[in-house]
């Protein structure tokens, strides 16, 4: 094994034929998010359509994804996951690509791989334990906190109810003691 290169065992995987839309066009690896090397269990091989189209949603031709009826039951978990992101992105306006999202079996690690992908413009406001803090929860705040240009503190134990989110991810917005207020969601813990 040692003597394949990446690229050549992934080759090898799809007989040469993107393992998107079967095409034998030019392929070359592509690393599905967030990992970044280049890996047989983390990339597939693209032709440059699917490639372009992955990269570039502007460009995007509804009709080549229909492709996506078949490579959708690949094996590979990479090529699931690329599939499955594709067709929840075309889904919205497609009914036949969220039938066959509703369709699709992913084992529940490939799924959660899917799944963070689709959000990676999106950083996530998380709490003090991590936990990911959503429009109108409500929250509490774990330590003093002093209330920039005022001489108020938020106490520990001050319940924000209703929390919104902010533009920025480490930021949410709520009422405390009758003032709205951005407070750094690392402070707060959700209840």
């Amino acid at each position: 094994m040692g003597t394949m290169s990446t690229e050549a065992t992934l080759l090898a995987r799809c007989s040469s034929k993107c393992e998107l839309c079967s095409s034998e066009s030019p392929l070359t690896p592509f690393v599905v998010a967030p990992h970044t090397q280049v890996t047989v269990d983390h990339a597939v091989m693209l032709c440059d359509t699917c490639k372009g189209q992955i990269e570039d949603a502007e460009t995007v031709d509804v009709n080549h994804w229909r492709c996506l009826n078949d490579s959708m039951w690949s094996q590979e978990p990479p090529v699931q996951v690329l599939a499955w992101r594709q067709l929840k992105q075309l889904a919205s306006e497609n009914g036949w690509a969220q039938d066959l999202v509703d369709m699709m079996y992913m084992e529940e690690e490939t799924l959660k791989w899917a799944e963070i992908g689709m959000d990676d413009d999106a950083e996530k406001t998380l709490d003090v334990n991590g936990v990911e803090l959503k429009k109108g929860d409500d929250v509490t705040v774990i330590k003093d906190l002093p209330v920039k240009g005022s001489s108020l503190v938020i106490k520990q134990g001050t319940v924000v109810r209703g929390i919104s989110l902010a533009d920025d991810p480490k930021l949410i917005s709520g009422k405390a003691n009758g003032q709205s207020m951005y407070l750094i969601a690392e402070y707060c813990r959700k209840k």
